[in-house]
């Protein structure tokens, strides 16, 4: 048998584990008013309403299995690690035949443009051209009451109704 860890976890009930002893007990604690709570031995076998888990159909085991952790994509993969990247780089030496080193080879390459791939698209962040209009501004002339007025008459003789 191991034994218990130094820091021991407590249940919900707050029941842990003496290290010194290996008894299951709930520590002595402080109340508000200063005094010391006695610590608590619990019976070997006992299992607080706190500590008991909610029953579970296998359906809903099932499902907890099967679900996704949060912000996971389905069906993307991480780029991946050396434990893979080792495997990609067996060298044709290994495969016995003359075709079979030729199919590793082809299989090195290809594994290692897969990789290339995601890599790149991975790591694409370039940004991408703003598509913004320009826009001129010509500069102020003073013009006179009467041309502003021909131009308002102009735009109002456009105006259909």
């Amino acid at each position: 048998m191991s034994l218990p860890d130094l820091f021991p976890k407590k249940s919900n009930a707050g029941i842990i584990v003496d290290p010194n002893t290996l008894d299951r007990v709930i520590p002595e604690s402080k109340r508000a008013d200063g005094s010391v709570r006695k610590e608590i031995k619990i019976r070997p076998g006992f299992t607080p309403q706190e500590d008991v888990g909610r029953f579970k159909t296998s359906r809903q085991k099932q499902i907890e299995q099967n679900t996704l952790p949060k912000g996971h994509i389905i069906g993307w993969a991480p780029p991946e690690t050396t434990s893979t990247s080792t495997r990609a780089k067996s060298t044709p030496s290994e495969v016995g035949s003359k075709s079979g080193k030729k199919n590793q080879k082809k299989k090195d390459k290809k594994e290692k443009e897969k990789l290339d791939l995601i890599a790149a698209s991975w790591m694409d962040e370039t940004p991408k051209p703003s598509k913004k209009k320009t826009v001129t501004v010509e500069p102020l002339t003073e013009k006179n009451d009467s041309d502003k007025e021909d131009e308002f008459n102009k735009k109002m003789g456009k105006l259909k109704i």
